[in-house]
């Protein structure tokens, strides 16, 4: 059976609004971003252990980490950002999430991405390296303007790093806005290294971001193969559907709401369970 999550903090800044709606649309895990505005990686202890206290006391668990790990470009300070990675496990951990998501490094306008090729291959191999010795698997999300923005990148990351703690979270709508048809053009390329699915969809012809299978991500076809090959995994609902921004987005209860509905409707048309 397929379990659903969300980055609740699209719902509301406050976790506790977060909780209260995951809990009225039955989610029981959601993937941990921000909470009262901060990200996850910024809580300072205190409030990471308010942040545990409250998830419990709502029955909910933490499908992911929401880090930002790989949201630099590559002549930042690396070495500062691997520390900050070490704490993404360190958090992943006291909340019990098997995963944490990451990326594959800005590229700074004008330059070729595979001009970057080996640099970011360093990076991702010594992001890997912290995940093996930390227990956790970590989820390369194709983020427009980084380097495994497009498949083929993608896949470049995954097969050279070739860690079983490096993995693919595939989102459908930011391959559209790179001008790429998801399942046409990416599936059977990536699904060898996929295991965690963000549920956004949107239009090719402005990049604009809507509810699941109502744009091009191909969402519907991709469900369908992953029911078809034994998928078991986690849709994380990350609709985006009032505001988009480099660290994330924000589409408030409502929208949240709807985003879940449509993504469950089209489950349940195609008769998938879920949780």
């Amino acid at each position: 059976m397929w379990t659903l999550s969300g980055f609740s903090d699209e719902i509301s800044p406050d976790l506790q609004e977060q909780a209260s709606l995951l809990g009225e649309l039955g989610l029981s895990y959601l993937e941990f971003r921000s909470a009262w505005g901060t990200n996850v990686l910024d809580l300072d202890d205190e409030q990471l252990t308010r942040a545990k206290d409250l998830l419990d006391n709502h029955g909910l668990r933490v499908s992911s980490i929401g880090s930002p790990i790989g949201k630099i470009f590559l002549d930042e300070d690396f070495e500062v950002h691997l520390a900050r990675a070490r704490h993404a496990v360190d958090v992943a951990h006291r909340f019990d999430a098997p995963y944490i998501r990451i990326f594959s490094f800005f590229m700074r306008p004008g330059t070729d991405p595979d001009d970057a090729r080996d640099e970011v291959l360093r990076r991702m191999r010594a992001l890997a390296d912290v995940a093996e010795r930390g227990g956790v698997v970590l989820l390369h999300e194709n983020e427009k303007e980084i380097y495994g923005d497009i498949p083929r990148r993608c896949v470049d990351v995954l097969e050279s790093v070739g860690s079983p703690n490096l993995r693919a979270a595939w989102d459908a709508a930011n391959f559209v806005q790179v001008g790429v048809r998801p399942f046409t053009e990416g599936y059977a390329a990536l699904r060898p290294y996929l295991e965690y699915v963000q549920i956004k969809d949107a239009h090719l012809v402005d990049g604009e971001v809507c509810a699941a299978g109502r744009g091009d991500g191909e969402v519907a076809e991709t469900v369908r193969a992953l029911r078809e090959d034994g998928f078991d995994g986690f849709f994380s609902l990350e609709p985006h559907l009032s505001q988009t921004h480099s660290l994330g987005g924000f589409s408030g209860p409502e929208l949240f709401t709807e985003a879940w509905q449509a993504f469950t409707a089209l489950l349940k048309e195609e008769g998938i369970e879920h949780r």
